[in-house]
């Protein structure tokens, strides 16, 4: 019973209420009716705003979805072109990459004797830059024995500031501990995609291995 009487209280109490808000807007329609069409404008303004910058964003995100799918491919049809040149057409193309991107005295020197460097030359910041260039096949994976050589090299015969392994195919888990703890920066197919795809080289060290190096490899063999 005393839910009853509580509900009914309610009820009442919404009823006045009601009542109340609609006298209220009656009036106010009746004593100011600019007051009531500048609302409406103004509802039916923001409603507009609100509806076309939904439309926008979707379009928006749309675009960005379109983009990112087409890079994708764009990326994959280029990778197609890397994996179908040479060893020695792809030691030339990556030292272009390196001239594309500032780096200066460029120069290929892969071949026999070349004791693990492919392409050597210099940062824009002035850094030695040391490459070794393997051109595998994707299903492929670097092995740490390959690692180990460029280790041996790199720094004692070399003297790199920054020694990049740049590979059209992915390490071994051995590898790439030895790139971590000797300083390697190792550019993998995905990293190397995105180097060959526009992204600076600058902008690519600190994502692969030890990025430039630890401090004891950096200038202490300055040529």
């Amino acid at each position: 019973m005393a839910r009853r009487r509580l509900t009914r209280a309610r009820k009442r109490r919404l009823v006045r209420v009601g009542g109340g808000v609609l006298v209220g807007v009656g009036y106010l329609v009746w004593q100011y009716p600019w007051v009531v069409v500048g609302l409406v404008c103004v509802a039916v303004a923001g409603g507009g705003g609100w509806c076309l910058w939904a439309a926008h964003r979707r379009e928006r995100l749309g675009d960005l979805a379109w983009r990112s799918r087409e890079r994708r491919i764009e990326l994959e049809r280029s990778m197609a072109g890397i994996d179908a040149m040479s060893w020695q057409d792809f030691e030339r193309y990556v030292a272009e990459l390196c001239r594309r991107d500032g780096c200066t005295g460029v120069t290929v020197v892969g071949g026999a004797g070349d004791l693990a460097a492919d392409v050597i030359g210099r940062l824009p910041d002035g850094r030695r830059l040391v490459v070794q260039v393997k051109h595998y096949a994707p299903h492929r994976k670097v092995p740490s024995g390959d690692m180990q050589k460029f280790v041996g090299m790199a720094y004692a015969e070399h003297h790199a500031d920054v020694a990049l392994y740049v590979t059209t195919c992915e390490y071994s888990a051995a590898a790439r501990a030895l790139a971590l703890k000797h300083g390697i920066t190792a550019l993998n197919r995905d990293l190397f995609g995105s180097w060959n795809n526009g992204a600076p080289l600058l902008s690519l060290l600190p994502l692969g291995g030890a990025g430039g190096g630890p401090p004891r490899g950096r200038n202490r063999h300055r040529a």
